[in-house]
């Protein structure tokens, strides 16, 4: 049996791991990362490409610099260093940025999907610069299902009678739209929440008129929140055909897309 003087031990390991596989790690988590923030730079979400990439990098960074980045100072049987505290503090550091993405108004959660993105990515960075380059490229196509395949499942689902829904009208100010577009939701077998309304000043109406040609009037915009049984989209489709209504948008309130 050879034994190895702990003088020679130190200096062994009296310089830093930098090299091909350290480059390769911190290149496949900026690949992956920049794969995710494509997506949502894509769907023009509030942090995109550049913000996926940087979480995703810099959780790789902190890995590698755990894992490497104390050769130097390492003693055997004096010094011993856990590199998974770095992953502790990585997944409660991301926490807080995803929070500042989140926000509510009109009771509606806009940025959890957002946040929640951020959140994976930065695991995929740890992931790849904790040398499992599997478990990185395998999350992050199942974010891409996540992202890409469930919402095309969710919209045909069927729905609560209870889950409340956005409408939002866009009609001439002044006319008694309002009344026309309540009596058609509730006809429709739909329970409204809430409304509200918003002037949009002096504006060109899209709605056809007497004369076919459209001109500047004061606009206003009112949002609905309801809930019923009946599919939302028949009933934006069958207030967009009232006279005069000028736009109509419909969405969850929870808004899935953020």
């Amino acid at each position: 049996m050879v034994t190895i003087p702990t003088a020679h031990l130190v200096a062994v390991s009296s310089l830093n791991s930098e090299g091909w596989r350290q480059t390769g790690e911190l290149s496949l988590a900026l690949l992956l990362s920049a794969l995710i923030g494509l997506e949502r730079e894509i769907r023009q979400k509030s942090a995109g490409l550049r913000t996926h990439t940087l979480v995703g990098v810099g959780a790789a960074l902190f890995m590698l610099i755990s894992k490497y980045g104390f050769t130097d100072v390492l003693e055997p049987g004096r010094v011993i260093l856990d590199p998974s505290r770095v992953a502790a503090q990585i997944v409660t550091g991301v926490g807080f940025l995803g929070a500042g993405l989140i926000f509510v108004k009109r009771d509606s959660v806009r940025g959890l999907n957002t946040a929640a993105a951020v959140w994976v990515t930065a695991a995929i960075g740890a992931a790849a610069g904790a040398g499992l380059p599997i478990l990185a490229a395998l999350t992050t196509v199942l974010y891409f299902v996540v992202a890409i395949v469930f919402p095309q499942i969710s919209r045909r689902l069927p729905r609560s009678s209870t889950a409340i829904s956005v409408l939002r009208i866009r009609y001439p100010d002044g006319r008694g739209i309002l009344r026309h577009l309540l009596q058609v939701a509730t006809t429709r077998g739909f329970a409204i929440d809430e409304v509200s309304t918003e002037s949009l000043g002096y504006r060109e109406s899209g709605a056809s008129q007497p004369t076919g040609v459209s001109q500047q009037r004061p606009m206003v915009e009112v949002t609905l929140h309801v809930h019923g049984r009946a599919s939302v989209n028949e009933l934006a489709a069958a207030l967009s055909e009232l006279d005069e209504v000028d736009a109509v948008a419909a969405g969850d309130i929870n808004a899935a897309e953020e």
